[in-house]
């Protein structure tokens, strides 16, 4: 027998596996696909949701990339009123662990779409940073640490809630990224969000995205992102601040990588778009490897990576 199981900010999750927020819509798109179960997912994080309604960008939004997805989807949402009246009472909350993922184009909006999830059922949240800020031109706010903590730091004096912040791979130094984030409230972080990317079709000589350039997720980034779960490890174990970790994994032995890098949890996000029943095969493989390793129990996995040693820089 293998415990799957993990405790993360005080709650239980049967599984580390769960689905990344953006590839699963609020949950209830995914009640009717044949032979799904929210029972087989740890946790399912919905839809980046704003304060009001937002349309998004416009099309096109999403482009096939080599080993990987590009997506500019520009927020679409029906905003926090309508997911929480309309939306999460269709939710079985006993299947799944459901987390919101908040997002927002100010500081002021963060704290109060936090404060409205903090009167709802649902057990944690997830604030993501890498949205862009209008009163400073644009600039994503994951990427500059000063306005990262301070989103923090509003959303923490709404809620009570666990906080998992959702941290940009776009910045100069992620590890320093996610110590001002920690000490700025965050009880856990997911990383990574998406690589900023750009497609170019070189008939009409334009992007093929209609807002120009968009996320890329996918395989092609999950070397980049073991690399950034690494780095973050490194400074979250000091505050016993645990990891989901996420970027590329499309099978189990993606997952553990994650797990070995420092991840506690990890979030699958584009391979679902192809296999809607990814995440229980990616359980049954953690499993046999745990079973094949005499591993108990799979946190037993989080941070055991063995750094070569000796090595040379070079150049």
């Amino acid at each position: 027998m293998v415990d799957l199981s993990v405790n993360i900010c005080g709650i239980h999750f049967n599984s580390p596996v769960a689905m990344a927020s953006g590839n699963a819509g609020y949950g209830i798109e995914y009640q009717s696909v044949s032979g799904f179960s929210n029972r087989d997912v740890g946790a399912l994080f919905l839809k980046g949701t704003t304060l009001e309604p937002k349309l998004g960008n416009k099309p096109e939004r999403v482009m096939e990339s080599p080993s990987g997805l590009l997506n500019s989807i520009g927020l679409q949402n029906p905003g926090a009123h309508a997911v929480i009246n309309d939306l999460l009472p269709q939710l079985n909350m006993d299947e799944t662990r459901y987390i919101i993922n908040v997002s927002g184009s100010s500081i002021e909006e963060y704290a109060e779409v936090v404060r409205l999830f903090d009167q709802t059922d649902l057990p944690a949240m997830e604030i993501n940073i890498s949205c862009p800020n209008v009163k400073k031109g644009g600039a994503a706010f994951g990427n500059d640490p000063d306005m990262a903590a301070r989103v923090v730091e509003a959303c923490r004096a709404n809620t009570t809630k666990p906080m998992i912040v959702k941290l940009s791979p776009n910045q100069t130094d992620i590890a320093e990224g996610a110590r001002r984030v920690i000490d700025a409230g965050a009880d856990a972080l997911s990383a990574i969000n998406t690589l900023m990317g750009m497609q170019i079709d070189a008939n009409t000589r334009k992007p093929t995205l209609g807002n120009n350039q968009g996320g890329l997720s996918g395989p092609a980034i999950k070397p980049v992102a073991l690399l950034k779960v690494h780095q973050v490890y490194q400074v979250a174990k000091q505050h016993d601040i645990p990891i989901i970790g996420l970027g590329g994994i499309s099978c189990a032995e993606d997952a553990i990588e994650f797990f070995l890098a420092g991840a506690s949890m990890v979030a699958i996000g584009t391979a679902i778009a192809k296999d809607p029943l990814l995440v229980k095969k990616v359980n049954k493989g953690i499993a046999k490897y745990m079973r094949a390793n005499n591993i108990a129990k799979v946190s037993d996995l989080t941070g055991k990576l063995e750094l070569n040693t000796d090595t040379v820089l070079c150049g």
